[in-house]
């Protein structure tokens, strides 16, 4: 950096990233300007400019008594030990102004010598004064996850007869017979804590209620007339809770119920086709229930309008991710544990990073908002309506799409796939696709419809493993 480049800087005034210091002198306040830089986003210190913007700089014997200042505040004042860099500006008239550069830490959180962590706030700086703000901390850092929180639930909330399927569904395990080895079980497997109660995760996914233990953790939904919020005004309103499970095909059907259905061509007797891919809703609310910040005490939104729909969830993004990286495919997991378990077959989740770029290969038309200072992430899902008429419409290649995995694969479809199941049990997904010229995705419905009614069964791993046509 020039001295030209400097005086640009400096004419912004203060920010979070940039500070002004016509001098220091005390170890302690330095080392508390450090820790909350370092716990934040990273910025600079410009020592030898004024708080007005002026740059009076500083002697040769000021920048060697300073840079001995920070190099000792630096590794002996701030807890873990910080590794900043210094840059001496030539500012004229034998003066120096020193840019002092503080890195955003990789070790949070960064405590000054009395043990108290800062935060930036704006161009100052705060004490972190409540649990929630230190465990958001150590979540940012990978240190600390809002879904292996203890509860005040014991066992006796869980959901035994879920819990027992589960078990014997995933694990071909019986339910444990006694309380102690039921509670060693959970802790084993993440979904309780170490005293006993179940953690945040085990309530989610097996209390019997988890709304009489976390009511806020919920999804609201509301179909209102137009393409406004009203404030007393709807079409339809629910409230979902439960087991997330539950709670996802319960939102899931709200979406469906309310979307138009097109008869394209088809008969009078036959189910129309929504107007957007029910796939592109499973993806979302997926997104939704196992991504959202937990530590953040308020519902999922559902909204429904003439012309969208939006899932509001919230928390805003984790860490450095974008709204241009997660289209990119890339992802981080706010909810290690919730995601473990949804990933073995609780909901459709099909992969980290990949449910996004899914969404968006059906239904081109979704925006994303990370709105970081709301601390809210929504997704808004746009409707395609005709002029004048509110009713949407489909593209002959859209409707061609949906009625592969609707249509064809409804009725005659599933009961080809049991005749072929029935004489060839190892078959794989993509075999019978080839057979019943579908897609993947149709075929995987129809088969977890077989699975649900009872008529098809998976016998052993994917691979290795065959089906058994229940007659």
């Amino acid at each position: 950096m020039n001295i030209n480049e400097l005086k640009k800087q400096v004419s912004l005034g203060e920010d979070s990233r940039w500070q002004f210091k016509a001098d220091v002198h005390n170890a302690d306040s330095l080392a508390a300007e450090l820790a909350a830089f370092a716990n934040s986003e990273g910025g600079a210190i410009f020592i030898g400019v004024a708080d007005d913007g002026s740059l009076p700089g500083l002697s040769s014997k000021d920048v060697n008594r300073i840079n001995q200042l920070i190099s000792n505040t630096a590794s002996q004042h701030v807890r873990s030990p910080l590794t900043v860099q210094t840059e001496n500006i030539p500012a004229g008239n034998d003066r120096i102004i020193i840019v002092l550069t503080i890195p955003k830490g990789i070790d949070k959180p960064y405590f000054d010598k009395n043990g108290v962590i800062w935060l930036k706030s704006g161009s100052d700086k705060r004490r972190v004064n409540s649990k929630e703000e230190l465990r958001r901390l150590f979540q940012s850092v990978d240190q600390f996850h809002a879904d292996e929180l203890p509860t005040k639930a014991g066992i006796d909330k869980l959901d035994k007869l879920r819990f027992r399927d589960f078990l014997r569904d995933i694990y071909h395990q019986e339910f444990p017979e006694d309380p102690q080895s039921l509670t060693r079980l959970l802790q084993n497997m993440n979904l309780a804590a170490d005293n006993g109660m179940l953690n945040l995760a085990g309530v989610l996914l097996f209390a019997e209620k988890p709304e009489w233990i976390k009511p806020q953790f919920i999804v609201k939904a509301i179909r209102y007339p137009g393409n406004d919020i009203h404030s007393t005004t709807y079409l339809d309103t629910e409230d979902f809770s439960g087991p997330l499970a539950k709670v996802f095909d319960d939102s899931l059907a709200f979406v469906m119920r309310n979307l138009h259905k097109i008869q394209a061509g088809r008969g009078v007797n036959a189910p129309g086709i929504p107007e957007i891919p029910e796939s592109v809703f499973e993806e979302l609310l997926v997104n939704a229930l196992v991504h959202r910040d937990y530590l953040i005490s308020a519902p999922i939104r559902l909204f429904i309008f003439d012309n969208r729909i939006e899932i509001t969830s919230p928390g805003h993004l984790p860490n450095n991710l974008t709204v241009e990286k997660i289209l990119a495919g890339n992802s981080n997991i706010r909810n290690p544990i919730l995601v473990s378990y949804i990933a073995k077959g609780l909901l459709p989740y099909k992969g980290i990073g990949s449910g996004i770029r899914r969404a968006l290969d059906d239904w081109q038309k979704i925006d994303f908002m990370d709105d970081r200072e709301g601390c809210l992430f929504t997704v808004t899902v746009h409707r395609t309506a005709e002029k004048g008429s509110g009713k949407a419409v489909l593209s002959h290649e859209k409707i061609a799409l949906q009625l592969e995995s609707s249509g064809k694969s409804s009725g005659k479809s599933s009961g080809k796939i049991l005749e072929l199941l029935t004489d060839t049990p190892d078959m794989t997904i993509p075999q019978l696709a080839q057979e019943l010229g579908l897609s993947t995705r149709a075929v995987e419905k129809q088969i977890a419809k077989l699975q649900k009614d009872n008529q098809l069964k998976r016998i052993g791993p994917a691979r290795g493993g065959h089906w058994q046509v229940n007659k």
